[in-house]
């Protein structure tokens, strides 16, 4: 994590996707609003009204899924609490990432403060200790269905809070809870009435993670951008198409926010200006890869847009079973079924394959000397001896094949769970692990074409770049090698550029050039 930013105030307006990768990516802390303290008082208040009730009330004085019909007496409810969260902790595989870990957290954490679980003040003061000291429990790659929430992830994190289970500090190796609390000055509760179930109840590792890739998405479509002005430019592609009067003939905004980036991406560009005369240039129209490119990134920003819309509703929703209304009732309902998120989840998911194929065709296009316009083949500074970008695209094509393979939608299938009482679930955590692959690789794609293109353009020299190109392409060198030349270890220069891509190098040497792109 890096340093903290300003602190994140939970019941005063609404959690936004930025709040989330704030206090999962950076650290920074999170507090709770007093009339949101007054809240989840007075529904605790509600809940202990019922634990003595001669009624049953769903995970009150009950069992939990295919066993709500069975009773539970007063001294056992304690254990009943304690029971569900070390049963549902039964996540298996590898670790998940301590920034989803922490917005799972967080969302979980807001949810608490909204005064419709039935927390007590003491258990929730814990948890928010834990977020705020860096404590982040071990949660593992399987294990949620999406449905009934994410149960087995926020179970191993409700198990720190009795004190159970491993967690890490601030990235550290991982430690017992029990002595990460102790560490840190924190004494573990005992779960009371209807609190295990609060804990575990939620769709918050899936909305997590959709926050996290809605951000990173928002970057990776502007470089998508960036990275297609380039070829086109490097490829001597026409901006004509990009013009916003053709584009206002199909009104969608993403369209025409992605031809805008275009046209100021390719601005004064030499290269461009060179076969501007109809006489000496004899294409008629560009292949699609580079003349559809604001269709297709406009389309995924459109999408992309929707999924925020969807998360932004989820991060004001209180996703609990049973919840405590504002008047005080205590109802079951079916919130917790993750079906919208993992919607989306898979929507972005063919987003991502679909942008990353439009650009492994434009890599391919730089490497064919029959349709690259006078470039060597591959780019290599010697044919035959060198091989330039060949394998480099290999491994673009390698990666779009698998990014066809997550594409394939996690949110069409269901297993009936809990003795056919959860007979329909959301499968929406497969969704979004996918998703999380899916983004990352689409990074490491766009970084393939930026470095084929930016050597292409090298290649057109003594023509220059437009202004925006060149940044783009300074931004690359400043990390790696960019210019032609006799062959060297790929995977070397392909590394630190796809770090410029993730932190945002590449993104802001463009918009000192042209200002913020869209």
């Amino acid at each position: 994590m890096g340093a903290p930013e300003a602190t994140i105030t939970l019941g005063e307006q609404p959690l936004t996707v930025e709040d989330v990768v704030a206090v999962a990516r950076h650290g920074a802390r999170v507090e709770i609003a007093d009339l949101a303290w007054e809240r989840v008082r007075q529904a605790r208040e509600v809940i202990d009204s019922l634990a003595e009730d001669t009624v049953a009330h769903y995970g009150v004085s009950t069992g939990f899924g295919a066993l709500a019909t069975t009773h539970i007496p007063h001294e056992k409810r304690a254990r009943l609490q304690r029971s569900l969260v070390r049963s549902h902790a039964a996540g298996t595989g590898p670790e998940v990432e301590d920034e989803v870990v922490r917005a799972l957290m967080l969302l979980r954490v807001k949810t608490l403060a909204s005064g419709r679980t039935g927390i007590r003040e003491e258990t929730l003061r814990l948890y928010l200790a834990l977020l705020n000291e860096g404590i982040s429990p071990v949660v593992h790659e399987f294990g949620s269905l999406g449905c009934s929430g994410d149960l087995a992830p926020l179970a191993h994190c409700a198990l720190a809070l009795i004190g159970e289970g491993r967690v890490r500090v601030r990235g550290g190796d991982p430690v017992e809870s029990r002595e990460a609390l102790e560490g840190a000055g924190l004494t573990p509760v005992e779960l009371h009435e209807k609190e295990g179930l609060a804990l575990v109840n939620g769709t918050d590792g899936m909305l997590g993670m959709l926050c996290l890739a809605i951000h990173d998405l928002r970057g990776l479509l502007a470089v998508a951008d960036v990275a297609c002005g380039m070829s086109v430019e490097g490829l001597l592609g026409t901006d004509d198409v990009f013009a916003a009067d053709l584009q206002e003939l199909r009104p969608h905004p993403g369209q025409a926010a992605s031809a805008a980036n275009l046209r100021a991406v390719l601005a004064d560009s030499p290269i461009r200006d060179s076969h501007r005369d109809p006489t000496a240039c004899t294409r008629v129209q560009d292949a699609y890869s580079l003349r559809c490119a604001p269709q297709v990134h406009g389309g995924a920003r459109d999408t992309l847009e929707h999924a925020a819309l969807v998360a932004g509703r989820e991060l004001q929703a209180a996703v609990d079973n049973p919840v405590v209304t504002l008047d005080g009732r205590v109802e079951s309902n079916g919130n917790f079924h993750g079906a919208p998120v993992a919607y989306v989840l898979d929507f972005l998911a063919i987003v991502a394959a679909d942008v990353a194929s439009m650009s492994e065709r434009r890599t391919d296009r730089f490497l064919d000397p029959a349709r690259n316009h006078g470039l060597p083949p591959f780019l290599a500074d010697d044919p035959g001896t060198d091989s330039g970008l060949m394998i480099a695209q290999y491994t673009a094509a390698g990666m779009v094949s698998e990014l066809k393979r997550l594409a394939s939608p996690a949110s069409v299938d269901s297993i009936p769970s809990s003795a056919m009482q959860e007979d329909h679930v959301s499968m929406g955590w497969a969704s979004a692990r996918a998703l999380r692959r899916s983004v990352d690789i689409l990074a490491r794609v766009l970084t393939i074409e930026l470095l084929t293109a930016a050597r292409g353009i090298a290649l057109r020299a003594p023509l220059r770049p437009a202004p925006a190109t060149g940044a783009a392409i300074d931004a690359l060198a400043a990390v790696t090698r960019v210019e032609p030349g006799e062959d060297r270890i790929l995977a070397h220069d392909i590394e630190p550029a796809y770090q410029a891509v993730l932190d945002g190098s590449v993104r802001a040497a463009v918009e000192q050039v042209v200002g913020g792109l869209r």
